[in-house]
């Protein structure tokens, strides 16, 4: 069971919405290097983790970080990250394709106050062989094509519309009406787990559940267009799940999903 307290937590962290100049994005994506540097290494010495309150969380649970997936060394084939400066939290993905068992992570960082500097949560869902639609091969294929280049200032969604249209997304399996409040791109491509889909705005669910996708965790980077999500997909069965959302020209042009 996922604890109220930290769930809470996680809430009131993943929904501040005044930042200060202190959380910049160079630090979140310093601190997200340093993890990355943690998943290929399998050791957790170069991370500074905060000495007290310091929460890690896999697959939606509390574990102890020792004896998760940093415990193991991983050889990284691709790796992305995203900052928050506003929740002072980054968001990385990991893929590593190779090895007896392949991963693909999906990560968020986030830190006390505004201090980069110490990281007080590391949020990982953590995909490998059995997950749902699990081949890291083919997501690697798939993704390492895409362009995630940093938009033209004009260009940028705003804050709100990101968290809007992600919501909106996780919302189409409880709202039949949630689909069509998104705006699809008409070359938009999904990759979910490892299968591609492309227009991915047809073929899409319209309600039919009674159970919402909870325990939401947002990052949101204006500056690539882009919200990522974890969250306890209950609408098929309260699976732990990443669903990351790319806005180009106001319009959805990506949508990555990592489901355990």
């Amino acid at each position: 069971m996922f604890s109220s307290t930290i769930l809470t937590a996680l809430t009131m962290m993943g929904s501040i919405t005044v930042g200060s100049a202190a959380c910049t994005r160079e630090g979140l994506l310093a601190a997200a290097k340093s993890y990355v540097t943690a998943v290929e290494a399998g050791k957790i010495d170069g991370l500074n983790l905060a000495s007290s309150n310091f929460t890690y969380m896999e697959n939606n649970k509390a574990a102890d970080i020792k004896k998760g997936v940093l415990s193991q060394p991983l050889n990284i084939d691709l790796t992305r990250s995203t900052a928050d400066t506003v929740a002072c939290a980054s968001y990385t993905l990991v893929i590593s394709s190779g090895g007896t068992k392949p991963y693909v992570l999906a990560t968020q960082l986030r830190h006390p106050g505004d201090d980069t500097s110490i990281i007080s949560t590391i949020d990982t869902i953590a995909a490998t062989t059995g997950s749902l639609f699990f081949n890291a091969n083919k997501t690697l294929g798939y993704i390492q094509v895409e362009n995630w280049g940093t938009l033209a200032e004009a260009d940028r969604p705003s804050r709100e519309l990101l968290k809007k249209v992600g919501d909106a997304y996780l919302d189409m399996w409880t709202d039949p009406n949630a689909a069509g409040s998104i705006p699809w791109g008409t070359d938009c491509e999904r990759v979910e787990g490892s299968q591609f889909t492309k227009p991915c705005g047809v073929s899409l669910p319209r309600g039919g559940s009674a159970r919402n996708n909870g325990m939401r965790r947002y990052v949101i980077d204006e500056t690539v267009g882009s919200v990522d999500i974890l969250c306890s997909f209950d609408s098929l069965g309260s699976l732990p799940d990443s669903h990351e959302i790319r806005l180009e020209g106001g319009k959805v042009k990506y949508v990555h999903t990592v489901t355990v």
